[in-house]
């Protein structure tokens, strides 16, 4: 398993150079630059004056090298590395935030308040949400199969999935209005707390809400047809033969082979959903990430496109290699050795 491991992360290095080269290329592609799309029109003396200091004059392979190495494709020497490139871990100057970096504009704030940091809390709460209510949810709808209490579970779990998260967050923000409006304890509509972990966690409860729902109800079909499944077995019902109870069938011999499905679609599940929701963060008015993919794009920055780009590679390349190890775990049988 250790060597497994060890291979899968260093796997990584090659898998992340691979998604820098297809994702500066198809930038590059795309018509227009960041000083010649959008906004208004710019005199060509002054867009050939920025290009020129962000050598977007240059071919594009050479800004490939200078973007991944620095300057030193223009000196020779190692001493002169530059002050970016993103072998030093530095993803480049941002062509919309005038005078800020790219890790100024993700990481600013440290860990608790920089955007991939807030994305990061909404996610984990998204998770939890997810995971907590669709892995029950789905258990109770295959043990009480073709009952009320199935048609119910699959009714909502149908209606998670159908109704896009934007609705269910406006939704939510009709009902604290009314409350509101009826001078009724109500949760905050929008922004992010900052009076202490009280007032962080009650302004987390509406997105966390809204982002996790559609994620419980896909878990909760998951669940419910692997399980399913394996109560089908012949292993489950050698083990009802032998006198065990039933929460024991269900929780030590049933369960962690169900979960195999759902740890798969949880793992890319995991990764956008840390990585933030652009509509979720819009709507409650939260400064994650997600604001920045679409903004990146639009604004043509290309140093803020390949820095979301590879945050959100990163973690979803990670995110598959946990699901992977995690197999190991939920079915003994599974071996990488």
């Amino acid at each position: 398993m250790t060597a497994y491991i060890v291979r899968r992360f260093l796997w990584m290095v090659p898998v992340i150079l691979m998604v820098t080269v297809v994702v500066f290329g198809a930038m590059k592609m795309v018509p227009g630059g960041p000083y010649s799309t959008g906004g208004r029109p710019m005199p060509p003396a002054i867009r050939a004056n920025f290009e020129e200091r962000y050598h977007l004059d240059e071919p594009t392979w050479k800004q490939y090298i200078r973007y991944m190495v620095g300057d030193f494709i223009d000196t020779g020497d190692l001493r002169d590395f530059g002050a970016h490139g993103l072998f030093r871990l530095d993803f480049g100057p941002s062509y919309q935030y005038r005078g800020r970096t790219i890790n100024d504009v993700l990481f600013e704030g440290g860990i608790v308040k920089s955007p991939v940091a807030v994305s990061a809390q909404l996610g984990v709460l998204a998770v939890i949400i997810a995971v907590g209510v669709g892995v029950p949810l789905g258990i109770i709808s295959a043990l009480k199969q073709n009952t009320f209490i199935d048609y119910a579970a699959m009714f909502f779990a149908m209606l998670g999935v159908s109704v896009p998260n934007f609705v269910v967050g406006l939704l939510f923000i009709l009902l604290m209005l009314w409350l509101n409006q009826h001078n009724l304890p109500a949760l905050p509509l929008a922004r992010w707390g900052t009076e202490g972990v009280g007032d962080w966690i009650k302004h987390m409860i509406l997105p966390a809400l809204t982002l996790g729902t559609g994620g419980s109800a896909i878990i909760a079909r998951l669940t419910r047809a692997s399980m399913l499944e394996v109560i089908r077995q012949d292993y489950i019902r050698t083990a009802r033969s032998k006198g065990l109870q039933e929460r024991i069938v269900i929780l030590r011999h049933a369960l962690k082979n169900s979960l195999i499905p759902v740890a798969t679609v949880l793992g890319p599940l995991m990764a956008a959903w840390l990585t933030g929701s652009f509509i979720i963060e819009t709507i409650f008015a939260i400064p994650g990430i997600g604001r920045f993919f679409v903004s990146s794009i639009t604004n043509r920055d290309y140093t803020l496109i390949m820095g979301t780009m590879l945050v959100y590679s990163t973690l979803l390349i990670f995110m598959n290699i946990l699901v992977d190890i995690s197999y190991a775990f939920l079915d003994p049988r599974i071996r990488f050795d």
